[in-house]
Order: C-alpha cells, then structure tokens, then sequence
C-alpha cells in the first residue's frame, strides 16, 4: 500500500464519521477520521482510506447512503 490517503467521507456529525469508519474498517479498509477531536465534539470530521481502496471505499458508502446496510429493527428483537 502506498502512503497516500484521500478523503472518501465528511459529515457536519462526528457519529456519522465515527460510524462511517467503522463500517469501512468492519469491510476489510482501514480508515482515518479527523476533525472534531476535543472532550466536546463539534464540527465536521473527515474520513481517509488508503488512495488504493477509494474505489472499494466509495462504493461502500454509496450502498449506505441507498440504505443497502439498513438493520429492520423487527429482525433485531429477540424472539423474532
């Protein structure tokens, strides 16, 4: 892997940018967040792949953005 990272993700929300690298991580890509790095934070974060993997990166995101990663909460009660 080269050294080059390119931003893939950015949200005026840090969850979303933690839950974001999360799901890349989760898929095989390693990710970097920065941005919003205090006790409190605000403002927007930014979300880094390996150059390599932006492809296979924007590909996963646009698939949560359509909502293909979607958890029906009915499924997720017990018992169900």
């Amino acid at each position: 892997m080269s050294d080059r990272v390119v931003r893939v993700y950015s949200s005026p929300q840090p969850i979303d940018g933690e839950l974001m690298k999360a799901r890349l991580e989760d898929e095989g890509i390693p990710a970097m967040l920065k941005g919003a790095g205090s006790a409190y934070p605000m403002g927007p974060v930014y979300v880094f792949v390996p150059e390599e993997l932006e492809a296979q990166a924007r590909m996963i995101i646009e698939a949560i953005e359509r909502g293909e990663y979607a958890v029906d909460a009915v499924e997720d009660e017990p018992g169900r």
